[in-house]
């Protein structure tokens, strides 16, 4: 079913859901601390008043329409809720990954003209030692929770095609950038989000793990309300909890970045009985090893389960999907991410001097989404450096196959001479080596192939099934045996490969 489209305010999108659908529950595995009074189940109706509750707080503290506010805080489900309340009042939430260091946030700040900053305990001494920030611009989240408006405020909006809302890049190789969206740029993602939800009949429990702070957060839970999903977004993705949630709760839909499943696998394996109610897994943006998707899917006791995997990036938003069943999956390649949606995205594949190529011919990867980010906001420079008429160079090298099928490679600061895809080495020994939970493979000493890997939790290393898995792949380096926990990671649980890579070699 393909689903009008619509322009994305976040805050009418919610209202609009709330009003229909006024009764259907949102669960917590932890009380809000800025929404204390959602307790640990709540509803649509219920959440949308607390949103204009905390709007009119904010319009208390001076924040107005057009305002730019970052929220820059621990990665709970109120870190979003606080979003739609700034986009309640027509100003622009700019959503920071609350790991980011100080110096970071001195350049974001002054790239946005030193806005609001809305923090909470988390990230309260970093807040504070931002500079040229006054102090009337800095928000305690906590002191939300303590108060109640003299007077509820009234909903501004913004018009259309102007930016209404900002996420960043992973940072992956230096300073992140800010990612402009407007309402219609967003409305595209939403409508691409809602035509794949619209393929699920039963409106069941929907659970995920992802930053609230990755443009993916959004258009989920706007495509999900939309369509009135019960929803329970999960803080805590560690073993016990996703033990506790699964078995309690039972959801349909589970959604992650894939390094979470990755950690998760080891569960998956040990008790498949956890993952018995699910019949969607759906991995957010990024690339996931066969053998992690192949478990989860034969955890399922549902008839016929699906893995949708979606490639992706944020300032495109979700472009490739693929559906894979324990049926295709056995003779699946994993670096097939498959196509994409029909008048919504695609892809093309161009050489070095940017001519298309044919398929079977790697290159880099563009993409055209109607759902385009507007530019990187103070940057439109380096924006425009990717932009070649309706399409974007995405920095990832890949292919198409004969069938169009894109296949993921590399991307194309990570490529490692004579290694044509280091993902796919990556996948295969995260697929035949279960005693492992990550795999990377960065340039070492003189640019040679050196692996980075990572021991799952109760499990020892096989250094003979290490050394048997190599025997008809590319001379790797002796691997460098990390803990998962000390692996350099975006605020999405990507590996940064350059920093790694940079120690390395100092």
């Amino acid at each position: 079913m393909r689903n009008p489209y619509e322009p994305l305010n976040l805050y009418s999108n919610f209202q609009a859901s709330a009003e229909r659908f006024p009764e259907v529950p949102i669960y917590f595995d932890e009380p809000l601390a800025i929404f204390p009074e959602l307790k640990l189940e709540t509803t649509y109706k219920a959440c949308e008043q607390a949103i204009i509750q905390k709007a009119s707080l904010l319009q208390e503290c001076g924040i107005k329409k057009r305002d730019k506010i970052i929220i820059y805080k621990s990665p709970k489900f109120d870190t979003y809720l606080l979003a739609v309340a700034a986009s309640y009042l027509g100003a622009v939430p700019a959503m920071i990954s609350y790991h980011l260091p100080v110096e970071t946030m001195n350049v974001l700040a002054e790239r946005l003209d030193f806005p609001y900053i809305l923090f909470d305990q988390e990230t309260a001494e970093k807040a504070h030692h931002i500079e040229n920030i006054p102090a009337e611009k800095l928000i305690r989240a906590e002191e939300l929770a303590l108060s109640k408006p003299e007077n509820l405020a009234s909903q501004e909006t913004l018009s259309l095609d102007e930016i209404s809302y900002m996420t960043h890049t992973s940072g992956t190789t230096g300073i992140p950038k800010l990612i402009a969206h407007s309402a219609h740029s967003m409305g595209f993602r939403t409508q691409w989000q809602r035509n794949v939800l619209s393929l699920i009949p039963e409106k069941q429990l929907a659970a995920f793990h992802i930053s609230p702070v990755h443009s993916r957060f959004n258009i989920g839970i706007s495509s999900l309300m939309s369509q009135g999903f019960p929803m329970f977004p999960i803080a805590q993705p560690d073993h016990a909890n996703i033990e506790h949630i699964m078995t309690t709760y039972k959801p349909t839909i589970v959604e992650t970045h894939p390094n979470n499943f990755v950690q998760w696998v080891s569960l998956a394996r040990k008790k498949p009985e956890v993952f018995a109610s699910v019949r969607y897994y759906h991995s957010t943006f990024d690339a996931i090893n066969k053998e992690t998707m192949a478990v989860f899917l034969n955890c399922s006791k549902e008839r016929r389960p699906v893995f949708m995997q979606v490639y992706g990036q944020s300032e495109c938003g979700p472009m490739i999907l693929r559906f894979h069943t324990k049926q295709s999956i056995q003779k699946l390649d994993a670096r097939n991410m498959g196509y994409g949606m029909k008048d919504l995205t695609d892809v093309r594949i161009v050489s070095e001097e940017g001519e298309v190529v044919s398929n079977g011919t790697p290159g880099n990867i563009q993409m055209l989404s109607k759902g385009r980010a507007l530019t990187y906001y103070k940057e439109d420079a380096r924006f425009n450096e990717n932009v070649y008429g309706p399409f974007w160079d995405s920095g990832d090298y890949g292919m198409k196959n004969e069938a169009g099928a894109l296949l993921l490679l590399d991307r194309q600061v990570d490529l490692v001479e004579n290694i044509e895809s280091t993902l796919a080495i990556e996948d295969k020994l995260l697929d035949t080596l279960r005693f492992l939970d990550e795999v990377v493979i960065i340039r070492g000493k003189n640019g040679t192939p050196q692996p980075v890997i990572s021991v799952a939790s109760g499990e020892e290393m096989d250094w003979e099934a290490w050394f048997e898995a190599l025997s008809d792949l590319p001379q790797l380096n002796e691997p460098l045996v990390m803990a998962y926990e000390d692996i350099p990671r975006t605020a999405t649980m990507k590996v940064q490969r350059l920093k790694m890579e940079k120690e390395l070699n100092a």
